[in-house]
């Protein structure tokens, strides 16, 4: 019992003296970061040299609105594809705005203009936007703030092209409600506006992925998704392919119209008896229209057709004895509305999409290889931060280009997946900040970390994020850190009927950080492609676009927390869903697990045991040494000695001793406690 109350004492006064040296140590930051952030409330308002001038822009667009008789335009951030990342010459909101954030739409007045996007983009509009605009955190709806902003019999605008068929829906019932009027102008006015300035249309050949990365031709694909329209019990005679991904997917074709993104601009309409490729044919090298087999006219060539016709031709095949299958998650509204409604089979999702997110073993094992080669970029990248933060002279931007040039160098590399995030500081708790000369900071030793980034290759797509320091983290950076890793563990470890909906796995990755009120507000995961996007719907976790998990797809974990001007932090790994041995089958149903992909080391500085169960620490000293067979070969075999070294200092196995002896140290408190309460040590 003495043992106890020894330990219990020292276990006390330890606490004590951490508490008296936390108190007189209070928490570094760099505020006068503050300033990049503009104030609209002081005269004349301040604005940092983030913000975009919107006057002139704003005042041509009223203009032209005026002529229409349009009260108010909408301007959402995507393409007539629904894409997340999109071509410079489609980004109108963002030309409107300032405001360069992958999600947000922007609403125009007569007298106001106004912005919605989520929780992760708040700070960043605030950084980009001028006085012009206002920026709505869900005070309103935008349907709400539109019927403040016009009277009964008012036109409201947008281009259909830009909107999802439920987006324009939601838009256009209540506005009719409130008897005002939601038209669609296939002429977009932004780009009216925009005029010369406005990037070009992009001209670059499409190319196909070589063979070797290629299990499934495209008639084989073909054939698959005309089989699930045969087994349909709607018999469907025509599928519409809408998202970008879906027909380079399926033509095994690639592109350069989006940054980061190798799709081309291109609907496929596949029909039982033919197939329509609309596309700017100039773009089509002979060998790919041979390799598409154009020049015939059967079932099993594809016809090319402008890209522009879309409408235009769907309108004249629905003429016919035709029911024509569509996914309204990326099918806009400005080609939906010349079907009948009589000749649709609308799904959420079309069925190109569902099969892409099941990998072949082709496709799996090149998703493998590409994030081992991956890896050695990243292991590369940390050693040489590692020797070079110290000097105070790198920076964010300077550790964006370096990071992208070391996997600029790796096996089949074509380029980065999105664009990197090098975040430092209270950079770092704005969840997607990309640095530029004007927020820029210095990489130094005692500030929080936060590098995400990826690449594209030839047999894959990589997305990885790791929280570095290479200081002294304080106890609740250590502590939040832990939490965020005990959830990306918590969530890879679950076992889970196949089929289960990847949202409901969601509060494995949160669990550990609700435990002590902490949270985080972005989805825990998202599909990823081969050599393709670096998001791929509808595969992911925590977000309303996710399907049942299957065998074979691949998705994100990335639990996060971000504490608001000073640090952040996210752990992001790629995990492949496989089969689980379970001791039991219920009902038949087979279970499934997640094997990781991703192969990098967490930052062992920032972990504290304490708070980690022994099945967190087992799973954690088993991922290290998968890390360490895996990546140490690819090590050797470019002949990188130092990072070889620093690699197997990293994955050294972690200890279950320091759990032990914490454990009977809380133990004893907990004793000690007890005995105080019921008066026996008194």
């Amino acid at each position: 019992m003495r043992l106890f109350y020894v330990a219990a004492w020292t276990w006390l006064l330890a606490l004590e003296g951490l508490l008296l040296l936390a108190s007189c140590q209070p928490f570094q930051s760099d505020k006068s970061d503050a300033g990049l952030v503009r104030d609209c409330t002081t005269n004349p308002p301040y604005l940092p040299p983030t913000v975009t001038n919107t006057s002139l822009r704003l005042s041509a667009l009223r203009t032209l609105m005026d002529s229409q008789n349009i009260s108010v335009y909408v301007i959402p951030a995507t393409d007539p594809h629904l894409s997340e990342y999109i071509a410079p010459r489609d980004a109108r909101r963002a030309w409107m705005t300032g405001f360069t954030g992958t999600a947000g739409t922007a609403v125009v007045s007569k007298m106001k203009a106004a912005l919605w996007t989520d929780g992760r983009y708040w700070i960043q509009a605030e950084r980009q936007m001028d006085c012009n605009w206002e920026l709505n955190k869900g005070e309103t709806t935008i349907v709400d703030w539109i019927m403040t902003e016009t009277k009964e019999g008012d036109t409201v605008g947008a281009d259909p092209f830009v909107f999802s068929i439920v987006e324009w829906e939601n838009y256009k019932e209540p506005l009719l409600q409130g008897k005002r009027q939601f038209v669609g102008k296939e002429e977009n006015l932004v780009d009216s506006i925009w005029g010369v300035e406005r990037p070009p249309e992009p001209t670059e050949n499409i190319f196909k992925v070589p063979a070797e990365f290629i299990e499934r031709t495209w008639q084989t694909k073909v054939k698959e998704i005309r089989t699930q329209m045969k087994n349909n019990p709607y018999k469907p005679t025509a599928v519409l392919i809408s998202a970008l991904d879906e027909t380079a997917w399926l033509f095994n074709l690639r592109g350069n119209d989006i940054p980061y993104n190798p799709f081309f601009q291109s609907y496929t309409v596949l029909a039982a008896d033919s197939i329509r490729l609309f596309v700017n044919e100039s773009r089509l090298p002979p060998d790919i229209k041979d390799y598409l087999s154009t020049a015939c006219t059967t079932a099993e060539c594809v016809q090319l057709k402008a890209y522009q016709d879309i409408r235009t031709n769907l309108q004249e095949y629905a003429e016919g004895n035709v029911t024509i299958w569509i996914g309204r998650e990326y099918t806009n509204y400005g080609v939906y509305e010349v079907i009948p409604k009589s000749k649709l089979l609308i799904h959420r999702y079309s069925p190109v999409q569902i099969t892409k997110s099941i990998k072949d073993t082709t496709e799996q094992k090149g998703l493998k290889a590409a994030h081992v080669r991956d890896a050695v970029a990243v292991i590369c990248y940390f050693v040489w931060l590692e020797k070079n933060v110290p000097k105070g002279i790198e920076t964010e931007l300077s550790g964006a280009h370096y990071v992208n040039n070391l996997r600029s160098k790796q096996k089949h590399s074509k380029g980065i997946s999105f664009e990197t995030i090098s975040a430092s500081g209270l950079n770092a708790a704005l969840a997607h900040y990309s640095p530029n000369n004007e927020t820029n900071r210095k990489l130094i030793p005692d500030e929080m970390y936060l590098i995400d980034s990826g690449g594209q290759y030839l047999d894959g797509t990589t997305d990885i994020t790791r929280t570095l320091h290479w200081g002294t983290p304080t106890s609740f950076q250590k502590e939040a850190y832990t939490r965020v890793l005990m959830g990306q563990i918590d969530l890879a470890r679950s076992i889970f009927p196949a089929g289960t909906i990847g949202d409901e796995l969601d509060v494995w990755a949160r669990h550990a950080l609700w435990e002590v009120g902490l949270n985080y507000k972005h989805g825990t995961g998202h599909g990823i492609g081969n050599f393709l996007g670096v998001h791929e719907w509808p595969v992911g976790i925590g977000s309303p676009h996710t399907c049942p998990l299957r065998e074979g797809m691949f998705t994100s974990i990335e639990p996060g927390y971000y504490e608001d001007n000073e640090f952040g932090i996210r752990i992001e790994d790629v995990a492949m869903v496989v089969k689980a041995e379970t001791k039991h089958m219920f009902g038949g149903v087979s279970y499934l697990t997640f094997e990781h992909v991703s192969l990098v080391p967490y930052e062992r500085k920032l972990i504290d045991l304490s708070i980690m169960n022994k099945q967190q620490i087992d799973w954690l000293n088993n991922y290290y040494e998968n890390v360490w067979k895996t990546v140490s070969p690819e090590l050797q075999a470019q002949s990188l000695t130092e990072e070889y070294d620093w690699l197997r200092k990293h994955t050294e196995l972690f200890s279950h001793s320091v759990l032990v002896t914490y454990s009977l140290i809380n133990l004893a408190a907990a004793l000690l406690g007890n005995l105080l309460l019921q008066g026996r040590l008194l």
